[in-house]
């Protein structure tokens, strides 16, 4: 059974301990009203540590998401795919088998640029599958709990 995900939050925090916010929020599900997607411009040659939060914002109080996939980390792995070469993506966070999860990844930007960063979460992804420990989602197989697109600037 797919999750009921209406917030995504990343927080990208730089060694000195400034941070940016990228979000997603949809309250009313697909079909209703546009989601709210906010990001803010990353700096050139910086290292970025980002977490992820998953909300269910249907429920009062709110259903943390994030707790059930850190629960379920072997059922669960995020993948984030950048469509320029500006940034690089590494997990820092790994199942009991050793696999990446994505709730914890370092972002590594190296010049300036644009294009966008998709963040997808596959439930029962198959971990050991060619490429997908490296964060290549063509042979994760799964389903898709969430996908949401924000926009990218580095300068």
């Amino acid at each position: 059974e797919e999750e009921v995900i209406t917030t995504m939050t990343l927080t990208l925090t730089k060694a000195d301990g400034s941070s940016k916010v990228f979000s997603f929020q949809d309250l009313d599900g697909e079909g209703g009203n546009e989601p709210v997607i906010t990001t803010e411009p990353l700096e050139a040659n910086t290292e970025y540590s980002v977490q992820i939060e998953l909300l269910n914002e249907t429920e009062t109080p709110s259903e943390n998401i994030t707790e059930e996939i850190e629960e379920e980390d072997d059922e669960h792995q995020f993948f984030y795919q950048v469509d320029i070469v500006n940034m690089n993506v590494f997990y820092e966070d790994m199942d009991d088998d050793g696999n990446p999860i994505g709730l914890s990844t370092t972002f590594r930007t190296i010049s300036a640029g644009t294009g966008t960063l998709t963040v997808i979460l596959r439930h029962e992804p198959d971990k050991f599958a060619e490429g997908v420990a490296d964060g290549l989602i063509a042979n994760a197989g799964g389903e898709t709990d969430i996908e949401v697109e924000f926009d990218l600037v580095i300068e």
